[in-house]
């Protein structure tokens, strides 16, 4: 493995970790992007609702979202238009029931769903056996598709994965969002993915799925109240400990670029791995800021995380 120290710079007024956060999702404006949607029916009866480029060539790349993120999240639109405007054909993956309408099964997603992410990756490569595949994918994403890698080892079908802000290690950032101001974050992201089971629930009353009731009001009761019990672990430690990507790392035999923000409010550096946890296949970028899915630069221009994943996938297309 090489540890790398990230050349990013922020400006001067946004070396904040929770100002980086921010600005990046709710006050930085990207252009909308034009897609070719697909729903793809699922052998357990749900869906996954996709959004392709309309570029009929070049590598493609799918994009995988972090919690309670879509399509119109700012990250997505932004490495959306990037990689298009590189060359790249993506196809960005909604995670179940995140596309705006609840999906049919009790379970939808969690941090380490990792059948969702093989389907798609199927489902290209079927699709466009001659076309190289890469993989994008943030945070909760991010955490999920480097399982994945590690589950799939040498059997893995893409040619290289670029991580943004992943867990890594769950009980870590369940800890950190339940204390001090990155409070603010967990209530927001417990609020929306209320919303969402509870949209669930008035839509399929014969699912008897419990209540997301307001007391669930951190992720460790959150996860063992709802997500554990409807995904199939014991509890919401089973959970954490079977999803928590970093004992996944040694196994990857994929080139894969992990990007991480060591200002980072939503973990502690208690996630980032030690050299020899992990092998020559992944690249671990270390960024002194950037928060969480932040980095915002030093220029005009806001786009320098998603110039950098464009940048990592083109030295690694061998298209």
């Amino acid at each position: 493995m090489l540890i790398i120290k990230s050349k990013f710079s922020p400006r001067w007024w946004l070396r904040n970790p929770h100002l980086q956060t921010i600005v990046a999702s709710k006050l930085v404006k990207h252009p909308q992007v034009e897609t070719k949607p697909e729903r793809l029916e699922l052998e357990d009866g749900d869906f996954l609702d996709l959004n392709w480029s309309k570029k009929s060539s070049g590598a493609i790349v799918c994009i995988f979202h972090g919690l309670a993120g879509s399509i119109d999240s700012a990250y997505a639109k932004s490495v959306f238009n990037t990689l298009e405007t590189k060359g790249f054909r993506p196809v960005f993956m909604h995670w179940r029931g995140c596309s705006g309408e609840p999906n049919r099964l009790a379970k939808s997603y969690h941090s380490g769903a990792t059948d969702d992410i093989h389907r798609l990756v199927q489902l290209v490569r079927n699709r466009y056996p001659d076309s190289p595949v890469f993989a994008v994918a943030y945070s909760l994403g991010a955490n999920a598709l480097l399982k994945y890698l590690g589950e799939q080892q040498t059997m893995c079908h893409l040619d290289g994965a670029v991580c943004i802000c992943p867990p890594l290690v769950l009980s870590v950032g369940a800890d950190k969002l339940n204390s001090g101001i990155t409070r603010v974050y967990q209530r927001h992201l417990l609020k929306a993915m209320r919303q969402h089971h509870e949209a669930k629930r008035a839509r399929y009353p014969e699912l008897a799925l419990p209540s997301a009731d307001k007391h669930l009001n951190n992720f460790w009761k959150f996860d063992d109240a709802l997500t554990a019990p409807l995904h199939g672990f014991n509890n919401v430690h089973d959970y954490y400990a079977q999803c928590s990507a970093r004992q996944y790392l040694p196994s990857i035999a994929t080139s894969t670029h992990i990007i991480y923000a060591l200002d980072d409010p939503f973990f502690t550096e208690a996630v980032i791995p030690e050299e020899s946890e992990l092998n020559n296949k992944v690249v671990l970028e270390l960024a002194e800021h950037g928060g969480h899915v932040g980095f915002i630069g030093d220029t005009s221009n806001n786009n320098w995380l998603s110039e950098r994943i464009g940048n990592v996938l083109t030295e690694l297309d061998i298209s």
